[in-house]
């Protein structure tokens, strides 16, 4: 199981490196190692210093958000359920800095008091085939994080973040996640696409009328298709001397389908490779 789904994941990371260095991350995540920091993984994995781990976390090139829709898919297929429901909680991380994108003092459950922490609100899938992450955000304190555009460029926050409570940051990820889930309904329910190349009856409904004079004695002086319809008045000012460039087309209610000859003054008939059909 651990191998599919990081087979499914394996495409965000374009370099081997980087792609390697997650495999492992996510493995010491779910090992037995007491606190989980980029030099304990690192150490999980073999190496001597955090390099490999803090580089994956700040410098390599993927997008968390991607990432996030494949492990979202990923569990609403092996796990979805009629009995599932979304779990939202929100959990703390005991900070000693202030460097850290929207730490300060404020109440964590993880230590039942104020500490200087992070927050962030998490949901999660839960059914009777299993339960998993399928979602987070951060939540940035107002008035010592969002308004302060310094602070916020020095920990990378994106200038598209603007302060949200925790109660409107679950609904935004309970709302992308049921979006989510009747898209992969909707795609399960729909009928599957006839294997084959169309048969010729629909290649033939799939010709774009063209519209051409009631007789065929221009077409025979040589007269061009474009100017009988430019003549007709179909294709007003679209081309003329001295003017060059491309401009709009006709108006659709202009057009009429072959089937439908009485649209337009004139007869309509399909012509095709240059010759009426």
């Amino acid at each position: 199981m651990f191998e599919q789904a990081m087979a499914r994941i394996a495409g965000r990371f374009r370099r081997v490196e980087p792609r390697a260095t997650a495999r492992a991350f996510v493995l010491g995540l779910l090992s037995g190692v007491e606190r989980k920091n980029c030099w304990r993984l690192a150490e999980q994995d073999g190496h001597a210093r955090p390099g490999p781990m803090q580089r994956l976390l700040r410098t390599a090139r993927w997008d968390a958000d991607a990432l996030r829709d494949d492990v979202r898919a990923y569990v609403h297929e092996h796990l979805g359920a009629d009995n599932g429901v979304l779990v939202v909680d929100e959990t703390g991380f005991l900070k000693k800095g202030f460097a850290s994108a929207g730490v300060q003092r404020q109440y964590t459950g993880t230590a039942g008091r104020i500490e200087n922490s992070q927050v962030g609100v998490f949901l999660a899938y839960a059914s009777s085939r299993g339960r998993a992450l399928i979602d987070r955000l951060l939540y940035l304190p107002d008035m010592s994080w969002s308004r302060d555009a310094e602070r916020r460029t020095r920990a990378g926050v994106p200038e598209h973040v603007e302060f949200a409570t925790k109660p409107t940051l679950a609904g935004q990820m309970i709302a992308a996640a049921l979006l989510r889930l009747d898209l992969d309904r909707d795609r399960r329910r729909r009928p599957p696409t006839p294997a084959g190349p169309p048969q010729p009856e629909q290649r033939r409904t799939r010709l774009l009328p063209v519209l051409v004079p009631e007789t065929d004695a221009a077409v025979r002086a040589g007269q061009s298709g474009r100017d009988q319809v430019v003549h007709r008045g179909m294709l007003p000012g679209r081309e003329r001397p001295g003017r060059t460039g491309s401009l709009p087309g006709p108006p659709l209610d202009r057009l009429a389908s072959a089937r439908h000859a009485s649209a337009v003054t004139g007869k309509v008939r399909r012509v095709r490779c240059g010759r009426a059909v």
